[in-house]
């Protein structure tokens, strides 16, 4: 399964590098937009569950992966700058569904306030407006280690906490990729986490308050950092709000072990196909690259 690759000018500012798995039976397109610090290659289980009964769309943010090469990282990208790339690149696919992960979720929101005519349906995974005390130690202790630029402290980070139900294959994936970042990689983190602790989390209600499209938000039963009861405070700003709770699963969902692989997979697809979801084809799982996000 070979995408066909791209890199996008958006708008004269930015160049994206793209990933774009064609099925020639699929009559509709999924855009994937990553957490922090991740990359396409963060995606790879997710893209086997949807692959093909969609197109599928990855995509590197213009500070990452490999987008990184072609921009100059003269500035920190906003949510709100991150949110406008998205609608871009829906627009470029024609894309119908959107499905985020982690802090990609801040971008999606504040695309989808802008009721995009394509999108359809969108699935929020691993996010949640609300700011826990476990959240708030790791992103307090993030700050300090990114301010620093402390590699080795800010892997050791991720793995203790919303890594720690990874498999150790992936735990050192993760290491080996956060400890070696480009110095504006930690920069740009540093501007996400500092403006996550600081800035009016309201914002992500109000802007949830304009979407009109069908959303899902998917947790991990044991995700300490982005609960599920935090994800559901959504409830009564999402006209239109479904929440699955994946059972025995921390923040990283599909990637921990098979039984989330296959849950996460029957959310998606239940969600997503509820017409064809009784003929959906067997999942498969593989452990494949790194994988990060907050």
């Amino acid at each position: 399964m070979r995408p066909e690759i791209a890199v996008l000018d958006i708008q004269g500012q930015y160049r994206v590098y793209t990933e774009f798995y064609r099925a020639d039976a699929a009559e509709k397109t999924i855009i994937l937009v990553n957490g922090s610090m991740a990359t396409t290659a963060s995606f790879a289980q997710t893209v086997k569950n949807l692959h093909p009964q969609f197109n599928v769309v990855c995509y590197d943010q213009p500070y990452a992966g490999k987008s990184k090469a072609h921009n100059l990282h003269e500035k920190l990208l906003t949510k709100e700058v991150e949110g406008q790339i998205l609608l871009e690149l829906i627009d470029h696919f024609a894309a119908e569904h959107v499905l985020s992960f982690s802090w990609g979720g801040a971008a999606t929101l504040v695309a989808l306030a802008q009721r995009p005519r394509r999108i359809e349906k969108a699935v929020i995974s691993s996010f949640s407006p609300e700011i826990n005390e476990h959240m708030r130690d790791y992103l307090e202790r993030g700050v300090d280690y990114l301010g620093s630029r402390d590699g080795d402290r800010v892997g050791n980070l991720v793995n203790s906490t919303i890594g720690k139900h990874l498999p150790s294959l992936f735990k050192r994936f993760n290491y080996r990729h956060v400890s070696n970042l480009a110095e504006h990689e930690y920069g740009q983190m540093h501007f996400h986490i500092s403006d996550l602790l600081h800035s009016d989390r309201q914002c992500f209600l109000k802007a949830a308050e304009k979407i009109d499209v069908p959303v899902l938000f998917m947790n991990g039963e044991w995700d300490e950092y982005t609960a599920a009861d935090g994800a559901r405070l959504f409830a009564n700003h999402v006209q239109h709000a479904t929440f699955s709770t994946l059972q025995a699963t921390g923040h990283f969902l599909d990637m921990e072990h098979k039984a989330a692989c296959r849950d996460s997979q029957n959310a998606l697809l239940g969600f997503l196909k509820p017409e064809q979801y009784a003929s959906r084809p067997r999942y498969h799982y593989v452990q494949d690259h790194h994988a990060l996000a907050i």
